[in-house]
């Protein structure tokens, strides 16, 4: 009995301690990290832009792309963060480093033998991977396609052993160099653009081939930037094939599910290009132009908070009704703070979605019209951002609790819906698309030769986020019933939607009201100064009136986030 309340008094001193601890300080060396990395991927995005627009060697380099991306993400960074950082942190936080660093050494190997094996057979079965990938691409496209994909294959097992890495610094809570790494990736495939563009000549197909490589590079430097660190933090190398150790049957018995997860979620990219392929190489590329833009809120405010998370959940005891208390708790406090950025972002991309992408795609061979069929895939997948975020948080709740197989039902039900209403709204109801866009809500008409089928891609895009909201809901839904009620913070949601929409307005309207008198705009007019700074002016007008909207409301995030800012400001 004496044993029994020991452990209770620990585990509660232990649950306080950690609660007190600013995980969200965690949160932000992530979501720096993820920031600067998703900059340079802007910025490579905006040379990429220049260079091949909206071209059909732009549409096939997008398509081979999302072969590597789908299997790093089928066996890299989700899986392992999911799988290996539960394990892991508990033995460090059990004050096992010797196993652990064992541990780490056979994931690692076996990591590394599987992924080599995988890569060669990868680039024997390029093109099979490509019909299933693009169907609708046809003789040079197709061909381009595959020669892309064979020269990107290697990098996926560069990116997967990357991912390795990344768990092992997540779980030391030295968060902010795996996920910067990912810049000189960034940059290798931007130094590539810019040098075979010099070679290439205007010979778009021979550019891809350029980027291709510079990925490759890239993916190889991403790695080595992290091994010397986490050298450091195993105390030298533990490589070993040695299987049998318990901790590591779990780490692949846990990953199996969460693997078919991915690849169910995954499918679902893969629906989407499938159809993509069939509206045009043009819109294969906008979703990708747009897919680089909405990623970005999910991915500093959903993948930071949920990846700092992870590790603070996991080492927590969940078999005591503490171990739950705590966990309402971090979920209550994190969904919260996620709201608060992902709300205004959701508002941004629906109503001022075209500054965003005019200030950083157009230019060169994107012109006006890309940005504006851009814009409307971008309304489509700003309907589920808040319930993309959410899910992952709530995902890594599960993974945390050692629960692997709820997440993968819930993504099932995700993929079969998103694409059924992708389906149904890039075809049969794209003319009702069409009124909705261009009739009921008179916007511009977007002139593209090589799209098909007008609105299909925003149908996509929407599609994927209703699904989003049904996953969600599940997920949460099994949550409480394992550890009890979680709050809805209605008010808080209501006074952030209200400041997020009031800065939009305010924004729309100063932009519709002619003010070429004042000194201000005829400088943002001139023709020395690029329309990008325009659109850059505008954002930051929406940044400020809804810091300030959410602060006249009392909101707690805007508060500790000025606050926040301060202090950094006096250092």
């Amino acid at each position: 009995m004496m044993n029994s309340k020991k452990f209770m008094v620990e585990s509660q001193k232990k649950h306080q301690k950690n609660l007190s601890n600013p995980s969200s300080s965690h949160a932000f060396w992530v979501g720096l990290g993820i920031f600067f990395s998703r900059i340079s991927g802007l910025i490579r995005n905006r040379v990429f832009a220049y260079y091949l627009g909206n071209s059909a060697a732009a549409g096939a380099f997008r398509a081979a792309m999302r072969i590597p991306n789908f299997l790093q993400n089928l066996f890299g960074e989700g899986v392992l963060s999911a799988s290996f950082i539960p394990v892991y942190s508990k033995l460090l936080s059990d004050k096992e480093q010797k196993l652990a660093d064992h541990v780490a050494g056979v994931v690692g190997g076996l990591l590394a033998l599987g992924m080599a094996a995988f890569v060669l057979l990868g680039v024997i079965l390029t093109p099979a991977f490509v019909a299933i990938v693009a169907p609708g691409f046809t003789g040079d496209t197709r061909q381009l396609t595959i020669e892309l994909v064979r020269i990107l294959f290697p990098g996926v097992g560069l990116l997967v052993l990357s991912a390795w890495c990344l768990g092992i610094l997540n779980s030391h809570r030295k968060f902010f160099l795996s996920y910067v790494a990912p810049v000189v990736w960034n940059g290798a495939m931007i130094a590539a653009l810019i040098i075979g563009a010099l070679s290439a000549r205007g010979d778009f197909a021979r550019l891809t081939i350029y980027l291709a490589w510079g990925a490759v590079v890239g993916a190889l430097l991403q790695f080595l930037v992290q091994l010397p660190f986490v050298y450091k933090l195993m105390h030298g190398w533990h490589w070993s094939f040695d299987h049998r150790i318990s901790h590591v049957r779990e780490i692949f018995r846990n990953s199996i599910p969460i693997v078919i997860s991915r690849g169910v979620v995954q499918m679902s990219a893969y629906v989407d290009g499938i159809i993509g392929s069939f509206l045009g190489p043009s819109a294969v590329a906008c979703l990708a132009y747009a897919q680089t833009i909405y990623l970005l809120p999910i991915s500093l405010f959903g993948m930071s908070v949920a990846a700092a998370e992870l590790p603070e959940m996991s080492s927590a005891d969940h078999d005591h009704a503490e171990g739950h208390e705590y966990l309402r708790k971090r979920i209550a406090v994190s969904q919260n703070r996620m709201a608060f950025f992902v709300v205004p972002s959701t508002v941004l991309l629906m109503f001022l979605g075209n500054f965003a992408v005019k200030a950083l795609y157009q230019t060169g061979h994107f012109t006006y019209d890309d940005t504006l069929y851009v814009w409307y895939v971008l309304i489509g997948a700003a309907i589920g951002l808040s319930a993309s975020t959410w899910s992952r948080l709530y995902q890594s709740a599960f993974y945390a609790l050692r629960d692997t197989k709820t997440p993968l039902k819930f993504a099932v039900v995700r993929v079969f819906l998103t694409a059924f209403l992708g389906w149904l709204f890039a075809f049969p109801l794209r003319h009702a698309l069409n009124f909705f866009f261009f009739n009921w809500l008179g916007l511009a008409v977007p002139q593209l030769k090589n799209i098909h089928l007008g609105m299909g891609a925003v149908g996509l895009t929407a599609s994927a986020g209703i699904a989003a909201y049904v996953e969600f809901g599940g997920l949460k839904h099994v949550l409480k019933r394992k550890i009890g009620g979680l709050a809805s913070p209605y008010l808080f949601l209501t006074k952030i939607w209200i400041s997020a929409l009031a800065a939009a307005a305010l924004v729309i309207a100063l932009s519709r009201i002619h003010m070429s008198s004042t000194l201000l705009f005829r400088l943002l007019r001139a023709h020395y100064l690029h329309y990008n700074l325009t659109s850059a002016f505008w954002l930051a007008i929406f940044t400020i009136a809804y810091l300030a909207l959410t602060w006249i409301l009392n909101v707690d995030e805007s508060r500790r986030l000025v606050l926040r800012l301060k202090s950094i400001g006096r250092r």
